[in-house]
């Protein structure tokens, strides 16, 4: 089906597109300041990290990023669906950012910040996303994924994949 929208106007719908302050931001902005968490969203030293951290908790030394499930492809979800015109160029627009967004926190993790991954369809269960947020914060109830080297995400651990194994305080986020 060819695209009922001219070019510039399309143009013009793709550039409204927010790519920061998006609604599911804000809700997971305001779970968090409910809960007293204290985190940045736009300060300088943000900037500064590999893929911009949409949400910064520095005392937790975490980064929270909050994907859209269709530009970032949650695997499963049906929100994710690929447009039927030009989808060898959206394929490619798609794979791309995957692949941004695992360097990204590979880099990250590297640095020594812990990384959590929240989808926007899981938004739809504030509580389950901020028991999963609230255990990975707080050392003394927080269980951990036995694959410590790959972020948290919040899909895997709502679906049942984490072992849940308890780490000893002094592994929580380098305090010791």
């Amino acid at each position: 089906m060819a695209d009922h929208l001219t070019k510039e106007r399309r143009s013009w719908n793709m550039s409204r597109i927010k790519g920061k302050d998006t609604k599911p931001e804000i809700q997971l902005r305001s779970l968090l300041h409910q809960a007293s968490y204290r985190f940045t969203v736009n300060a300088p030293n943000n900037k500064k990290l590999p893929g911009r951290p949409d949400i910064v908790l520095p005392k937790y030394k975490t980064i929270i990023f909050v994907h859209g499930c269709f530009w970032h492809r949650h695997e499963g979800c049906n929100q994710a669906t690929t447009p039927k015109t030009h989808t060898k160029f959206w394929q490619d627009k798609f794979d791309k950012n995957v692949v941004r967004d695992k360097r990204n926190i590979e880099d990250l993790e590297t640095l020594g910040w812990n990384v959590i991954v929240v989808w926007e369809c899981e938004l739809k269960d504030p509580d389950e996303v901020m028991r999963l947020i609230k255990r990975k914060l707080d050392p003394q109830t927080a269980t951990y994924i036995a694959r410590p080297t790959q972020p948290l995400m919040a899909a895997e651990e709502m679906a049942g994949y984490s072992a849940g194994v308890a780490l000893p305080p002094s592994f929580h986020y380098g305090v010791t």
